[in-house]
């Protein structure tokens, strides 16, 4: 932390950061009654299946600046035009530079249909696809679920599929070392989403006025559940790690972010019973909780794409971009 907090004093440029929130493109609308922040990159293919990409916390739209270029463009990066996107990175309610709710009940339900509504408005509701980790995986699913018109499939690099009790009773030994992941997360890591879950406006008081202490709060999930040998800021670089402390340092987004932890645990759950959309699965082995391929088919109605590799972690987008392109892409190809 000491480095980090001496890398934004005397080196940290963020207007550079600024240049890059340009230049993929930044808009603003009204969804459901809250301002909406968005990023809206066009590909140059006409025939580009329009993809909106979810991010959690305490991650944010910056997050996925490594892959919407090779989304957006794929000839550019040495790949074909036919896997060409449109890309739409919507700020969750409360997140970066969108509006904070102002009512209760902005949890994962609503932004999923908030979110449909979105692409519908920028003219994608005919066929569109969906990607997220995170708070983003489950908003997601939650559309899966939900089924809004001219979703074709969905991307997920954080599957929700708690295993039952019958589940756990006949797990595999791979699967039991997935149940014993999400056991250490659960009791050494997770303090962070009980205090949000149950506290949020407190917890904001802490992160409102104290810059180094935001930090340390974010900084810490980055240590705790990414594949980078406890140092995120030398892997990703420090100033990835700090465009994002940012965005929740300059909209004073501390409280308002952490309310979708307080809104999830008290939201009335999704109807029961299979996804009935395609789904594509990238899993990577620092992610903590993990879901074994039969646990997702029991789950899942039509499993399109599921890879596992070697390297990589909860951040899939900043630790293994091009890796996420690819499943990305390998995802819709039967689905355009």
């Amino acid at each position: 932390m000491q480095e980090l907090v001496e890398h934004r004093r005397t080196r940290y440029d963020w207007r550079r950061a600024e240049a890059v929130l340009d230049g993929f493109g930044q808009f603003r609308t009204e969804l459901d009654g809250v301002g909406v922040h968005f990023l809206h990159t066009r590909s140059p293919e006409p025939d580009a299946l329009p993809l909106l990409l979810c991010h959690g916390w305490p991650g944010s739209v910056l997050e996925f600046r490594d892959v919407i270029g090779p989304l957006t463009d794929p000839v550019a990066h040495g790949g074909s035009a036919e896997d060409a996107f449109h890309v739409v990175v919507p700020s969750m309610p409360g997140f970066g530079f969108s509006d904070r709710p102002t009512t209760t009940g902005w949890g994962v339900g609503r932004i999923a249909a908030a979110w449909a509504e979105l692409m519908a408005r920028l003219g994608y509701g005919d066929r569109f696809g969906a990607q997220g980790g995170d708070w983003g995986a489950a908003v997601v699913d939650r559309m899966g679920r939900d089924a809004p018109p001219g979703l074709v499939g969905m991307h997920l690099n954080l599957v929700p599929a708690i295993p039952t009790t019958d589940e756990v009773a006949s797990a595999t030994p791979e699967e039991q070392e997935m149940v014993a992941s999400a056991a250490r997360y659960s009791a050494e890591l997770s303090a962070y989403a009980a205090a949000q879950a149950t506290r949020p406006q407190t917890v904001g008081y802490l992160l409102a006025d104290n810059p180094v202490g935001l930090a340390a709060w974010i900084y810490a999930l980055f240590v705790d559940v990414s594949d980078t040998d406890g140092d995120p800021a030398a892997v990703l670089g420090a100033d990835a790690i700090l465009d994002d402390v940012m965005l929740y340092w300059l909209p004073n987004a501390g409280a308002s972010s952490a309310r979708l932890y307080w809104e999830a645990a008290r939201e009335a759950p999704a109807a029961a019973g299979p996804n009935p959309t395609p789904l594509g699965v990238s899993v990577f082995p620092k992610e903590p909780v993990r879901a074994s391929e039969r646990w997702i088919a029991a789950r899942y109605e039509k499993v399109v794409h599921h890879r596992r590799h070697d390297r990589g972690g909860h951040f899939a987008a900043m630790e293994q971009p091009a890796a996420l392109v690819e499943d990305v892409r390998a995802t819709f190809r039967g689905l355009r």
